[in-house]
């Protein structure tokens, strides 16, 4: 495998399947069963999961909600979809522990770092759940946070686009797609991978990440075999 210990980044969206609210259990299935086989090849995983499908804490705003309300509302529908994503990968055998930026002793770990890393060290999938435990933080930094923290070699960000594309594939038809990228021309295309703390993380501390389509099977495996799969984006 081309990589051994990967942060996989998921969005709360992408466990909707075609449903338009809520979880899809095929989906969360067919991610469990990708998320298996490279568990059983010896890759170290680390998972950090969005809560949009249930509620968004930029939409509570919007609504007149007190944003910082909002957002630990927001933290909550992550603990919701990890605790899904945990119950369909022990389904398959997979052993899996689930950590909480917020103390929720019932359901979860609290984060420890270093428990973290021994999970991750006897082969225990981790999902990081409840963000950075901080509000006006995206789960998107809390997976470029994370990912720092263990030592991540890539984070990887699993989507419904095969990649990073010169504007919006599903509304221009003269997009053309990325292999691969540096930090600094996303920065001066203003291309959207993930939101600016985040991505300022992973390009200070040299952290590669790839965009690449979760939903097709069989991706997962191929771009930790080395193949061209998704878009690269790196220091150079």
């Amino acid at each position: 495998m081309k990589y051994k210990r990967i942060l996989l980044k998921l969005s709360g969206e992408s466990l909707m399947g075609d449903k338009q609210f809520g979880i899809d259990n095929a989906r969360i299935s067919a991610y469990a069963q990708q998320i298996k086989e490279l568990n059983e090849a010896g890759v170290e995983i680390a998972i950090v999961i969005g809560g949009g499908n249930i509620f968004r804490g930029v939409q509570a705003e919007q609504g007149g909600m007190d944003r910082t309300h909002g957002d630990y509302m927001g933290m909550l529908a992550t603990m919701i979809n990890s605790m899904a994503l945990q119950s369909a990968l022990e389904s398959v055998g997979v052993i899996t522990r689930l950590q909480s930026a917020i103390e929720m002793k019932e359901i979860a770990e609290p984060f420890v770092r270093r428990r973290a890393m021994r999970h991750l060290e006897k082969g225990r999938v981790v999902i990081f759940g409840a963000g950075t435990g901080n509000p006006f933080f995206t789960t998107d930094s809390a997976a470029s946070l994370r990912a720092i923290e263990i030592n991540a070699e890539v984070i990887l960000k699993g989507t419904r686009v095969d990649g990073i594309y010169t504007a919006d594939p599903f509304k221009d038809n003269s997009a053309t797609k990325f292999d691969q990228i540096s930090f600094d021309e996303v920065y001066a295309r203003g291309l959207n991978v993930m939101d600016m703390t985040a991505f300022t993380l992973c390009k200070e501390n040299n952290l590669p990440i790839i965009v690449f389509d979760m939903d097709t099977p069989g991706n997962l495996r191929k771009l930790m075999e080395g193949a061209p799969v998704g878009t690269l984006v790196s220091a150079s």
